[in-house]
């Protein structure tokens, strides 16, 4: 039998209060592909005012601004927003080799079939 861990992570504030996951690293960068909060909501299947709101609540948390809009020219990341969301992705990526890397050592070699040991 093989087995696999599966890690999800999020930044929390002092009350616990998500300030960027997986949810929300998929809006900021779904923002980035469409440049539009109305597109990004039809395609995750949220509701426009969900999307926004995580958006505020995550601008409130941080006392910054991550998403500009502009009814002409749509909506885009602030520096502060790409910034946020690149130290995310590096967070997400370390933890994720530390999370395999804890894994092996703890479940490992007697995890492996017999076939794949070979």
């Amino acid at each position: 039998m093989m087995l696999h861990l599966r890690s999800r992570h999020w930044v929390v504030d002092e009350h616990d209060r998500i300030i960027i996951g997986e949810g929300r690293k998929e809006i900021l960068e779904t923002i980035e592909k469409t440049g539009s909060i109305n597109k990004t909501s039809k395609v995750m299947k949220m509701s426009y005012k969900a999307v926004w709101g995580k958006i505020k609540a995550t601008e409130k948390y941080l006392n910054i601004r991550i998403v500009n809009t502009d009814r002409k020219r749509g909506a885009w990341l602030t520096h502060e927003g790409r910034e946020l969301l690149k130290k995310y992705r590096l967070l997400k990526e370390t933890c994720l080799k530390e999370d395999d890397r804890t894994f092996g050592v703890i479940f490992g070699q007697e995890m492996v079939p017999e076939e794949e040991k070979e």
